[in-house]
């Protein structure tokens, strides 16, 4: 049967380790919340979807999660992008960047 795992977690959580997590999710939060507005722009809605998505589902990963250090977030839509890119321009449009006439191989080489 299932048990997420802050229910041991719990047991030997600690102050200094919830200021720990504190410290670290107030850091990803600065990464995480405007990356999930950009994600929700670039999706086509309006913006404050992406920051109720980032939380709502940030909350009910931690909560049902089965590991201790498991990270979910914004960037798991990442996927959904990139499938989209792959199935309209296969891998080579996934892999090379037109920057100014130099694709990412020919940059990596003169470097």
């Amino acid at each position: 049967m299932f048990k997420p795992e802050i229910l041991n977690t719990l047991k030997k959580y600690s102050s200094k380790t919830f200021l720990n997590d504190l410290t670290a999710g107030i850091i990803v939060g600065i990464v995480a919340l405007p990356l999930a507005i950009a994600f929700a722009i670039a999706s086509g809605v309006e913006p404050e979807r992406g920051l109720f998505t980032a939380i709502i589902a940030g909350f009910f990963i931690s909560l049902l999660g089965g590991s201790r250090v498991q990270i979910g977030g914004p960037t798991g839509a990442f996927a959904v992008i990139v499938y989209g890119v792959v199935a309209k321009y296969g891998y080579s449009g996934l892999a090379s960047c037109n920057c100014n006439g130099w694709n990412s191989f020919d940059y990596a080489r003169r470097i």
